[in-house]
C-alpha cells in the first residue's frame, strides 16, 4: 500500500519487500542476493537483485536510507507480521488481557506467503506458526477465564484449524465448551481429536486430554467409542 492504495510489482520486488521485512536489522547485499537467488553465483545474484530494486524503485517509499552497502526497509513501514507477532509475543510471555482486536488479528494471519517455496521461508514460516499457535490457546485460555466464550472458542478453533494434531489446541477448546455450558460440544471435539490422532499418528489421547472430559454427564464407555 502506498498513500493508501494497492500498488502492484514484480515477483522479484515482492521478494526483496518480504526478505527485508523479516530482517531485524539493515543486512549487507551480498546477503539478501545469496538469500534470495542461492542457485546463482554471487555475481549473478548481485545483478538479480539491482534488477529487482530497479523494479521496485524508491517511488515506493519503503526503503530506508542506508549506507549503499545495506538494505532495511524503512522503520515506519508497517508490516502486519510484526503487527501479529507483537500480539502474540504480549500474551504468551506478559499474560496480559486480549485487546479487543487480538482475536481478529491472529485469527484471521493465517500462514506466513503459504505460497510461496523459498527456503529462507522455511524457519521464518514455522517460528510464525509455532508463535501464532501459543498466543491463540492462550487467547482461549484468557478469554475462556473472562467468561466470553463465544470469543474463546473461535479462538480455540483457529488454534485447532492451524494444526489438527496439536492437542493442546483441541484441550483449551474442549475447557472453553465445557465452561460454556457445552459438555456435547466438548464430547464432539474430543473424539475429533482422538480419531486424528489415532488415523494419523497411531496415537491415543493423553491422560490430561481423558482427565478432561472425564467428568461429562456421558457414560464413560462412550469415550471410545
Amino acid at each position: 500500500m502506498v498513500e493508501d492504495a494497492p500498488r502492484r510489482l514484480a515477483f522479484s520486488a515482492q521478494r526483496v519487500l518480504a526478505f527485508l521485512a523479516l530482517q531485524p536489522r539493515p543486512v549487507q547485499r551480498p546477503f539478501v542476493a545469496g538469500c534470495l537467488w542461492p542457485e546463482s553465483s554471487q555475481e549473478r545474484a548481485n545483478a538479480n537483485l539491482r534488477t529487482a530494486l530497479w523494479r521496485l524503485g524508491d517511488a515506493h517509499g519503503v526503503l530506508a536510507d542506508e549506507p549503499a552497502s545495506h538494505l532495511a526497509l524503512r522503520p515506519d513501514v508497517a508490516v502486519d507480521l510484526h503487527d501479529a507477532s507483537a500480539r502474540a509475543r504480549r500474551l504468551i510471555h506478559h499474560h496480559a488481557g486480549p485487546w479487543d482486536d487480538d482475536l481478529e488479528t491472529l485469527s484471521e494471519s493465517g500462514e506466513l506467503l503459504p505460497d510461496w517455496y523459498d527456503d529462507w521461508l522455511e524457519i521464518e514460516r514455522e517460528r510464525f506458526r509455532q508463535l501464532r499457535l501459543s498466543a491463540l490457546e492462550r487467547l482461549c485460555i484468557e478469554l475462556t477465564a473472562d467468561g466470553r466464550y463465544p470469543e474463546a472458542v473461535q479462538a480455540g478453533v483457529a488454534a485447532v484449524a492451524a494444526d489438527r494434531l496439536r492437542e493442546s489446541a483441541h484441550r483449551v477448546l474442549i475447557a472453553a465448551h465445557l465452561a460454556a455450558g457445552n459438555p456435547g460440544e466438548a464430547l464432539q471435539q474430543y473424539r475429533s481429536c482422538r480419531d486424528v490422532l489415532a488415523r494419523r499418528l497411531g496415537w491415543e489421547p493423553s491422560l490430561e486430554m481423558r482427565l478432561l472430559v472425564s467428568a461429562l454427564p456421558f457414560q464413560a464407555s462412550r469415550l471410545t467409542r
